[in-house]
């Protein structure tokens, strides 16, 4: 008999909240939580994977950050390229392929090349687009996007800036999770969440594993996904996941 595999989202985004918390409650320094916190997305990453996710975007770094104590900047720094050292080589045996998502010009050139370096090394692999959002904010994507377009003499439409913004290679993001307990989704793909399914998580994201990640599946698949419909068109379309996925994936 066929196996029949539960309907999962094809783009899963998350705001990684929680790691000073996670250590402060532990009187460690808040950037051993963030050590912390690369384990855990490490445990995400194979999660989506077991569970047939196609993409996974996560919010690393806000453009926000900047505004943190210095030692706490400096040691995120020192840990991106410590983790881009340690986890590429398995993410690139495991078939992930890597974009890292933001403005790269207040990055170190060594720093700037491990990014280049990483997402050159994973190009090829396609079991998941994990894209990493550092340095990287909502409203200077929208920014960026409509600066590219008046560069290019392109006119300004919803389509163009949707094929000008920094995650044009990926549909929306179907699902956009929240861990940390907090109730928003701080300048995090503001044009791409227009339709996503919004879930918050209490747990701190140190904490965050895979029984948290099927408990936000498990309320994705229990929402009536739109798209501007009523429930009775879509009754009487017979209108599936599959067909809503459709309408949210991107031209090509």
């Amino acid at each position: 008999m066929a196996t029949t595999h539960p309907i999962v989202p094809h783009h899963v985004a998350i705001v990684m909240d929680g790691n000073g918390r996670w250590a402060t409650k532990r009187f460690l320094p808040r950037v051993a939580g963030h050590k912390q916190g690369v384990d855990s997305l490490s445990r995400c990453v194979q999660a989506c994977i077991d569970r047939g996710i196609a993409v996974l975007t996560v919010f690393a770094f806000s453009s926000e950050n900047w505004n943190r104590p210095s030692e706490e900047v400096s040691g995120l720094m020192e840990l991106l390229a410590l983790s881009l050292s340690r986890e590429v080589p398995s993410l690139k045996a495991n078939g992930v392929r890597l974009h890292f998502v933001g403005d790269r010009q207040r990055l170190s050139e060594k720093v700037q090349a491990g990014l280049a370096q990483a997402e050159l090394g994973t190009s090829a692999n396609q079991r998941l687009v994990f894209n990493v959002c550092f340095n990287y904010g909502g409203r200077w994507d929208i920014a960026q996007a409509a600066q590219k377009l008046v560069d290019s003499g392109q006119a300004i439409t919803e389509m163009s800036m949707d094929r000008a913004m920094a995650l044009a290679h990926v549909p929306d993001p179907d699902l956009l999770i929240r861990t940390g307990g907090e109730l928003r989704i701080s300048n995090f793909l503001l044009w791409q969440a227009a339709y996503s399914e919004l879930h918050f998580s209490d747990k701190l994201w140190p904490d965050f594993d895979a029984a948290a990640l099927d408990e936000a599946i498990a309320v994705f698949r229990s929402r009536e996904r739109r798209f501007g419909k009523t429930s009775a068109q879509l009754n009487s379309q017979g209108n599936t996941q599959q067909e809503a996925d459709a309408q949210n994936m991107k031209a090509a």
